[in-house]
């Protein structure tokens, strides 16, 4: 089985924000960081050489394929912003539809500005997200 790429490094957070994105974009990324800080109680570390990650929890799927992974995650992709979370259910699909300018992958919510959020609902989705994690996860 492939070994997970996406592990806890020693790389520091300030100075992957040094070396990413814009002045604005470095800005929008405290103000996430701030959110995910203050639901997941949690310091951020470096995961892999471009997740700011908040937390841990392990996996295991039902290949068998099993790791560690942050609870919820911050990256700055290009001009876009991702935030690592779970968004299945329908209470969390509720807030999707209340939460901005997004799109979406599996478990990736992407924004291109913190402004395009109303940054009450965003925390609420990050909270769920736990909530989410904790029920499947433990």
């Amino acid at each position: 089985m492939a070994e997970n790429k996406t592990k806890p490094t020693k790389k520091s957070v300030a100075a992957y924000l040094a070396e990413r994105g814009s002045d604005e974009q470095r800005a929008d990324a405290r103000k996430v960081m701030a959110i995910l800080k203050r639901v997941t109680r949690k310091t951020p570390h470096m995961w892999g050489p471009s997740i700011i990650g908040y937390g841990s929890y392990s996996y295991t799927y039902d290949s068998g394929h099993s790791g560690e992974a942050p609870v919820t995650g911050l990256a700055i992709r290009g001009k876009e912003f991702v935030v690592y979370l779970c968004m299945d259910t329908p209470p969390q699909k509720a807030l999707l539809a209340k939460v901005g300018k997004y799109t979406k992958g599996k478990s990736c919510f992407y924004f291109k500005a913190f402004a395009d959020l109303d940054p009450k609902v965003f925390e609420r989705l990050v909270a769920g997200s736990i909530k989410e994690i904790k029920e499947r996860y433990g």
